[in-house]
């Protein structure tokens, strides 16, 4: 998946900080600045709880600071959205599994 992301804004935070790689590598709990390193050039995504700490420190939701995955997830839940529909529609029509909220909710998602 990281070799299809572009852009995200770590850098652009860590340094409006004045923080180098390293000292944010600490703030998340790396203790070092290799992993914040990989993750300003989308080699690597952080874990949640490692976004998350980001998220804190630059008080940036998430999605903002990683605009290049969030785009990437976005199509790639879009697309298994459409795979359950069509598996849910399948077989003569019939909604195997399907409760009537399930079915609202489906039918209210407009995931782009």
């Amino acid at each position: 998946m990281t070799k299809d992301v572009s852009g995200n804004y770590v850098r652009a935070h860590r340094r409006r900080c004045g923080l180098s790689q390293r000292q944010l590598g600490i703030l998340v709990g790396y203790g070092h600045g290799s992993a914040v390193g990989r993750h300003e050039r989308s080699v690597s995504a952080p874990s949640l709880i490692v976004a998350l700490a980001y998220e804190i420190i630059f008080e940036i939701p998430v999605g903002q600071l990683f605009p290049g995955f969030r785009s990437v997830v976005m199509k790639s839940v879009a697309r298994n959205l459409q795979d359950l529909k069509t598996d849910l529609d399948s077989t003569s029509g019939e909604r195997r599994g399907s409760s009537p909220e399930k079915t609202r909710w489906l039918a209210q998602q407009r995931i782009v």
